[in-house]
């Protein structure tokens, strides 16, 4: 699939967004090595903690369709270039060690990363097994 269709979906999916609070939409297009796509949006609540960022909403919903290796994530939000929250990049960091991150402003202007340059240094599930040897 190629890059600007996968911002396309982001982009639709930022328009479910539902974000009475902060009024900040972001949609999140998640590609998955078997070439599916799953889209999110984020989804504010009266108490934040409960409240989900649309790249996790795009991840778990692969994962929950059993899905596990991601191969690129595309990121949209409401002004300039919306990065991931430290919790997102976590998350992306399970399934996604080698996708490319693309962050976008519209089907035309985006930038990618590699995860390493968002989140250098990163704590993954081999951290565990070492541990456990």
């Amino acid at each position: 699939m190629k890059i600007n269709e996968l911002i396309k979906k982001a982009l639709d999916a930022k328009q479910n967004a539902y974000v009475p609070y902060s009024n900040f939409h972001v949609g999140a297009a998640v590609l998955m090595e078997d070439d599916s796509v799953y889209t999110g949006c984020n989804i504010e609540s009266a108490s934040y903690s409960p409240t989900n960022c649309a790249e996790r909403t795009a991840i778990f919903k692969a994962i929950s369709e059993g899905k596990r290796n991601i191969k690129a994530i595309v990121i949209v939000g409401d002004s300039g270039f919306t990065y991931p929250c430290g919790v997102c990049r976590q998350v992306i960091r399970e399934f996604g060690k080698e996708a490319k991150i693309i962050i976008a402003k519209s089907e035309d202007e985006y930038l990618e990363y590699t995860l390493d340059e968002l989140l250098p240094h990163s704590f993954g599930p081999e951290d565990l097994e070492k541990k456990n040897k």
